[in-house]
């Protein structure tokens, strides 16, 4: 699941009084952080929709915290020191991540492919550890990408996790872009397939995020049997073996049952915010 290409959106309407100015700050900082291509002020007005002096002011703002930095290329715009050390820290210091790591190692050393920690994050998944395959073939995704729930394997897995109700108020509010001729884009095919992972235990991305690519995703839960985060096990479709069961499921959903459980028998990761 390496393409990260969820749709940016303008923020919601602020629910709390004072919030509409901070949700701009953080859509422009969101915008900066998701584009491929380097960033100026007019980009930033026509993927927000804010008028020049709105972008501006929020700019000049960000620039002033080191929260953005112009790069060398011009009045281009970048993720600045501040950001990127607040991230760091908090990616470092991530209760679930910790708790999480040396089941991910050693599902990464069983199959020897690309292995994916994501925690939801509204209408998107968002990857807080990856650990690569020792292939040669190294896959583009990293730390912090975000990815479509219903075109990957962690986003279906997540979803089937859920309870109806959950799933039901979900689902709606989800557009479904179409990525490879594979992507599930209507939502009653992608209703199927969740039933058919509920009933599996288990879901695969099978090229649907990107050509080439194939993907297994199992669900980690918490307190109550809430999911809150789900693994992949990523492989090139060149080299996927042929009882994918053995060599990718079964050591996948055993490394979420061992996560599951130091979850629930350690007091810390018990609360339903483990992040």
């Amino acid at each position: 699941m390496p393409v990260s290409r969820p749709p940016a959106h303008p923020p919601a309407p602020a629910q709390v009084a004072g919030t509409a100015a901070f949700s701009k700050f953080m859509h422009v900082l969101q915008l900066v952080a998701d584009s491929t291509e380097p960033l100026n002020v007019a980009a930033l007005m026509r993927a927000s929709g804010y008028p020049r002096p709105t972008v501006h002011r929020i700019v000049a703002a960000l620039l002033a915290e080191r929260l953005l930095v112009e790069t060398t290329r011009g009045a281009f715009l970048a993720l600045g020191p501040r950001l990127i050390q607040l991230a760091s820290r908090s990616w470092g210091r991530s209760e679930l991540r910790l708790a999480a790591v040396d089941e991910l190692k050693r599902l990464r050393d069983v199959t020897g492919e690309t292995v994916h920690l994501a925690v939801p994050n509204g209408s998107t998944m968002v990857f807080i550890e990856k650990l690569e395959s020792p292939s040669a073939v190294r896959m583009s995704s990293r730390i912090g990408t975000s990815v479509s729930l219903h075109a990957t394997a962690v986003g279906k897995a997540y979803m089937a996790a859920l309870g109806t109700a959950e799933l039901e108020a979900l689902l709606p509010t989800l557009t479904l872009p179409r990525y490879t001729e594979h992507t599930l884009v209507e939502l009653t095919d992608l209703r199927a397939e969740l039933q058919r992972i509920r009933a599996r235990g288990w879901s695969v991305d099978s090229e649907e995020n990107e050509m080439g690519i194939y993907c297994f995703g199992a669900t980690i839960l918490g307190s109550r049997g809430v999911p809150v985060a789900a693994i992949s096990v990523s492989t090139l479709m060149f080299r996927k073996k042929e009882n994918p069961e053995q060599a990718y499921v079964a050591p996948l959903l055993e490394a979420c049952r061992a996560i599951s459980a130091r979850i629930a028998e350690t007091p810390a990761l018990s609360a339903a915010d483990v992040l």
